[in-house]
């Protein structure tokens, strides 16, 4: 790992080494081109992909398209506008072309496979042309060059293929130092919160060099001290210090249990539990042998966030399947059959399978893309691959669903016999799921875990109804409607017999509103929501651009085309000229109403509905209940009437947060 922090001893050579790439840099000539005034001024020089013609991309395509006949989109791209052969963006050799008339597994077949293809330095992690499953850190132990090969939109290379200038490389840049990749929000409370580090900012994030290597990450310019306290941008995060050296932040918290002798480092005690050594401090200083801080080993060790977008997905599950980087979110994958989460994706199931036309990709492996095209119509089910942390809100929870608690309908979850596993037992079932109790369930088994959600086992079910996807192993449960006593709602609030089979039919799920109207993620959080802004944040709330007055307006005034949260720019950025995959508008004004079109499904748009028509008497809109809770005052007797200034108001705009107005059942953290 890079140091960060430290001198090392041949420091005085930086400067010399800074200068010598500055006069090398003048010494190169740059084209010149003549001005408007006709002064002769430098220009960079344009990169080849730019400005390549069709015979050229053919060229770096020919030896691929030998063996592999036919893809999806060369380019990955559509329309195909854009000009790319396959070695522009995956590297390897378009030059190795398989012989005429050679078949698939001939010898000639596979040495031409090897020619062209970029072979990785750790095979035995290999298994297909399929994602590697729970990869982790061997995927930062690979060559820059077969990353690429594997996956052209790896935060690591991405500026030599999305990023090159002239295509995305505000995109890849802002998303390096986005919290999507660095993850600074759960260490720093996690670290925070257990004493193990003095500063409530957010210190310390992920993110690696091209090499794999950890390194800082900057804001710059570096902001101000207002601009950290009222903004919470951060002016930079470091790698995770190793925790072999790791300082306890308070000795109190240190785990310290007596009863044995002291374990020398490297050499466990045979009568101690494998992994959980009984003695953890020394007679040493902090920071020496086993007198470390438990919290910095625990998120070294444990899956609370992992992997972030600097990694492909576990896939290892439904739920699991996704590649890394730009690809993350831009090459959807088939996991989740609910068409409210998937939409069209919803037909090619949960399994990460592929419906390529690629005839050398498997068609029932799991772990590929559905097709070899690059989309911004990307399903909230590929969100969910990631935002599922805690269960208990984000995408969850805008879904209908939340952490199962491990005993509503139990019989048809756990063995009919209780099940005491070994130690090898409990190991093999925490790589896949880190909850504690899986080892002892069915679901710890993967081929189990895959019924669990389906309509055929929902059906078995008596008290609850499963969710499709099991990201980390875990299994979700649906949230009804339901009375103080718990009986099942239906839409009318009346309740719903425990013996009617169709009982979760009717009963009311409590989705997000916007799920409700046919919303995706991808229609409320924009261009700057999803990229990040370059800047470093260590709380979700300060990231967000959009906020709900943006879209809905106020009690006041109808919602203007400008953004106004917490990351938005001064003036904010223009919603309302932003555009579909498609190019249309995204939003449109028609007869005094604003309506949105969808980003996932072509056709598809809905009314936008401003706040202010809620609250007016006589407006097809108006609702007592919406003119009641926004206008109700501080002191408990008025309500009906707009103050001149928001202060007597119980719950003013500014002081809502975007997260609880749609849905019901704004639930913390447990599990």
């Amino acid at each position: 790992m890079k140091t960060v922090g430290t001198r090392p001893r041949s420091w005085f050579l930086i400067p010399l080494l800074s200068l010598s790439c500055l006069l090398l840099s003048l010494l190169l000539p740059l084209p010149r081109v003549k001005s408007q005034s006709g002064e002769q001024v430098l220009k960079p020089e344009t990169p080849k992909l730019a400005g390549q013609s069709q015979q050229e991309a053919d060229a770096k395509s020919a030896g691929c398209i030998s063996c592999h006949t036919s893809t999806d989109s060369q380019s990955m791209h559509t329309p195909a506008t854009v000009l790319l052969g396959c070695i522009d963006c995956h590297g390897g050799k378009a030059d190795a072309v398989l012989p005429s008339g050679m078949a698939s597994g001939s010898q000639a077949y596979e040495e031409t496979k090897l020619k062209a293809h970029i072979a990785p330095r750790w095979k035995q992690a290999v298994r297909s042309s399929a994602n590697p499953v729970r990869s982790y850190t061997e995927w930062l132990r690979e060559s820059p060059e077969y990353v690429q090969f594997v996956n052209p939109g790896d935060l690591r290379i991405a500026d030599r293929t999305c990023g090159t200038s002239g295509c995305h490389a505000p995109e890849v840049r802002n998303v390096r130092t986005s919290m999507m990749a660095h993850g600074a929000m759960l260490w720093s409370a996690a670290l925070y919160n257990n004493g193990s580090f003095p500063l409530k900012n957010p210190h310390f994030g992920e993110s690696y060099s091209a090499d794999g290597i950890p390194q800082k990450l900057q804001t710059w310019p570096p902001p101000t001290p207002e601009e950290t306290r009222a903004k919470g941008i951060l002016p930079y995060l470091e790698p995770l210090e190793r925790w072999e050296v790791s300082q306890p932040g308070n000795v109190l918290r240190v785990f310290e249990r007596g009863g044995g002798s002291r374990a020398e480092q490297g050499n466990p005690a045979p009568e101690e539990e494998p992994g959980r050594p009984d003695a953890k401090l020394s007679n040493r200083g902090f920071g020496t042998l086993l007198r470390t801080d438990p919290t910095f080993l625990g998120l070294q060790k444990t899956r609370l966030l992992d992997p972030l977008l600097y990694f492909p997905g576990t896939n290892d599950h439904t739920g699991d399947y996704r590649g890394s980087g730009c690809t993350g979110c831009h090459v959807v994958y088939a996991n989740d059959r609910d068409r409210a989460h998937s939409d069209f994706y919803a037909e090619f199931g949960n399994l990460g399978h592929s419906a390529t036309v690629d005839p050398t990709i498997p068609k029932n492996e799991s772990g590929h893309p559905v097709r070899h095209i690059l989309t911004k119509s990307i399903p909230s089910s590929q969100c969910m691959v990631c935002h599922m942390h805690p269960g208990t809100n984000m995408v969850t929870s805008y879904f209908g669903y939340t952490w199962w608690a491990n005993e509503v309908d139990g019989e048809k979850m756990y063995p009919e016999k209780q099940r005491n596993p070994s130690p090898e037992q409990y190991r093999e079932a925490h790589l896949s799921n880190p909850e504690g109790a899986a080892a002892k369930g069915l679901w710890s088994d993967s081929e189990f875990l895959k019924k669990v959600g389906t309509p055929e086992f929902n059906r078995e079910l008596k008290n609850t109804q499963f969710a499709d996807f099991h990201r980390h192993g875990w299994v979700f449960r649906a949230v009804f409607k339901q009375d103080r006593k718990g009986n099942l709602l239906d839409e009318n609030g009346e309740i719903i017999s425990p013996d009617d089979p169709e009982k979760f039919k009717k009963a009311v799920q409590l989705k997000d509103i916007h799920l409700e109207k046919g919303m995706h993620c991808v229609d409320c959080h924009f261009y700057q929501d999803v990229h990040g802004d370059s800047k470093l944040y260590g709380e979700t709330r300060n990231a967000i651009e959009i906020s709900c007055k943006d879209c809905h307006g106020t009690i006041q005034n109808y919602a203007t085309p400008f953004t106004s949260g917490p990351a938005a720019a001064e003036d904010g950025a223009l919603v309302k000229g932003a555009r579909t995959p498609w190019k249309w508008l995204r939003f449109y004004w028609k007869d005094g109403h604003l309506f949105q079109r969808s980003s996932i499904e072509q056709g598809m748009e809905w009314e936008v509905v401003q706040v202010i028509d809620t609250i007016t008497p006589g407006n097809p809109h108006y609702s007592e209940k919406s003119r009641l809770a926004k206008t109700f005052q501080r002191d408990g007797l008025w309500w009906a009437t707009i103050p001149h200034h928001l202060t007597p108001l119980a719950s003013p705009h500014h002081r809502m947060t975007y997260s609880r107005c749609p849905r019901l059942w704004p639930s913390p953290c447990f599990g």
